[in-house]
């Protein structure tokens, strides 16, 4: 079974070498939404929604309010999805649940998917 949250963090960064806007300092409202995959254990959860609300939390703080080229080299909405979903598969290692799917868009109308 699967289960999922959306969240959103504010962000700044610049696409190194791109030829255009995106190659000067800019932000952007970035929604994520997470689902992972498990099965029902006997308390009748795949997760608990608390519980997933936290990990994603902790994954997504080091990116929260900052300058994403401190982080990563070229931060395009593909390598911010891809560090989110690294480090949220890390987070959920030795639980029940696996990382199924990750959604990232970056402002209103685009988005990446890790399947």
């Amino acid at each position: 079974m699967k289960l999922g949250v959306i969240t959103e963090f504010d962000a700044a960064h610049s696409l190194p070498g791109y030829q255009g806007k995106c190659a000067h300092m800019h932000g952007h409202t970035y929604q994520v939404e997470i689902v992972v995959e498990g099965e029902v254990g006997e308390n009748g959860f795949v997760m608990d929604f608390y519980q997933l609300k936290k990990i994603t939390s902790g994954a997504l703080q080091d990116l929260d309010h900052s300058c994403l080229n401190q982080i990563l080299p070229n931060p395009t909405a593909e390598s911010i999805a891809q560090w989110i979903a690294d480090r949220l598969a890390r987070d959920l290692e030795g639980s029940a649940v696996r990382l199924s799917s990750l959604k990232l868009w970056e402002g209103k109308n685009k988005w990446v998917m890790i399947d």
